[in-house]
């Protein structure tokens, strides 16, 4: 398929408890989103908006078929950033 997009949304203010990373843990304050897509899946990232280190959301990646759920995938992303609550996603698509 070799397919590809990518979203970045920055300056969010991650909600109390953060959001939830597989190696950092929860990551919160000001945070930036980056989901790429490629080839029918969508992986979101996370970092701390200016830092150069980006964490894998738990829950990443998730099955996106085509462009328009990989872009679902990362607004419904953003708003669970700003949700917070630290937990691992449940995207849906």
């Amino acid at each position: 398929m070799d397919t590809w997009a990518t979203w970045t949304t920055q300056g969010i203010i991650a909600g109390t408890g953060g959001v939830m990373t597989t190696e950092g843990g929860p990551i919160t304050g000001d945070v930036t989103v980056h989901t790429t897509w490629i080839d029918g899946l969508a992986q979101v990232t996370v970092q701390h908006t200016g830092a150069t280190d980006w964490y894998a959301v738990q829950g990443s990646p998730v099955p996106a078929g085509d462009e328009d759920a990989g872009r679902a995938v990362h607004q419904a992303a953003v708003e669970a950033v700003k949700e917070g609550g630290g937990r691992a996603f449940s995207f849906p698509v």
